[in-house]
């Protein structure tokens, strides 16, 4: 018996039959009859034979793997834009390659070629926070790679995008607080540099112009993880800032300023509400519990590989395709830290 890796021409040698012949049985194919599929079949698990990956995608032009690029696996929301996208890719037949940038702009750079090295058929990516230069993203498109932009997306490339409505998230944060009797509530913000920091934003600003109420002189302070939460908060109190609410760009700034303003002996919710946005678990365990805005991350990555595989399949049938923009809707979740 041959010892490595065991080929077609082995099976078909073995058993005196054409190559052609028993790379049809092992498709299944109707044309071969079932004594032929059964001899090939048993001779097959017995030689251990594996197809050869990399002369098939050679072949077919496809590797069946898809490349996922997100800022921080560690953030629930993206681990679970992670699992949507396996649900069904997984169930379509492909591998998916997972790869961090860790919000710097140079190793999201690193992961993009690393990927189109690796022959990927599709990417799903969502920007760094460093991220403003897009000419690395300009690859996937002269190589036909279809792009699926996650929540932080750009409009430098032809690409489908399945975004969160964060405006809309950041409305129902800041009137609930105001709806508790916030009157002076402050927002702690990610840099302007990203779409979804400034959609946020605006949707702070946006629920304060609906009921009437001007922003305070501090009412923006840029602060997006759970040090500078703590650290702004910190200041804002020592210089006498007068403020009663707080809304947080994501959770871990809200617990932050949490520790903050316990720290300093406030009460939560009584002297400042605090709300995040994220919804991620330790926001059930954390004391006060904290309310948050919930992002549906599952269906946003089942949404975006049913968008790669439409594409996929139109591509296959040389037929042309529209990029494509999913915008799913938040849900507010209140809890103690927010609840008067």
């Amino acid at each position: 018996m041959k010892t490595g890796q065991v080929t077609i021409k082995d099976i078909a040698r073995e058993l005196k039959i054409s190559p052609s012949t028993v790379s049809r049985a092992l498709k299944n194919h109707p044309d071969i009859s079932q004594e032929t599929k059964k001899a090939v079949m048993e001779l097959a698990n017995q030689m251990d034979y594996q197809p050869n990956i990399i002369a098939l995608s050679l072949r077919k032009r496809k590797t069946n793997t898809v490349g996922v690029i997100i800022p921080k696996i560690v953030h629930h929301f993206f681990s679970t834009i992670i699992s949507g996208i396996e649900d069904i890719a997984y169930a379509e037949g492909y591998n998916v390659i997972i790869t961090q940038s860790d919000e710097s702009y140079q190793r999201e750079v690193d992961c993009v070629f690393a990927l189109v090295s690796s022959r990927v058929d599709g990417l799903f990516m969502s920007l760094s926070s460093e991220t403003t230069d897009y000419e690395h993203l300009q690859v996937l498109n002269k190589r036909n790679i279809p792009v699926i932009f996650l929540d932080r997306s750009c409009d430098a490339i032809f690409s489908s995008k399945v975004l969160v409505d964060d405006h809309d998230g950041a409305f129902l944060a800041t009137e609930h607080l105001i709806q508790q009797g916030c009157k002076n509530p402050i927002h702690l913000a990610a840099s302007d540099t990203m779409g979804i920091a400034k959609e946020r934003k605006q949707g702070f600003l946006d629920a304060l112009a609906k009921n009437k109420l001007s922003p305070i002189e501090q009412a923006i302070v840029y602060s997006d993880n759970l040090q500078m939460g703590y650290d702004s908060v910190k200041k804002l109190l020592a210089e006498g800032v007068a403020f009663d609410g707080i809304f947080a760009v994501n959770d871990e700034t809200a617990i932050g300023a949490m520790r903050a303003l316990k720290e300093a002996g406030k009460q939560i919710p009584k002297d400042v509400a605090v709300i995040g946005f994220g919804d991620n678990p330790i926001c059930e365990v954390v004391d006060p519990p904290l309310s948050s805005i919930k992002q549906p991350g599952f269906e946003m990555g089942q949404i975006a590989a049913q968008l790669f595989m439409k594409q996929t399949a139109l591509v296959e049938k040389k037929e042309d395709y529209e990029t494509e923009i999913k915008i799913l809707k938040t849900t507010l979740i209140t809890r103690a830290s927010s609840k008067r």
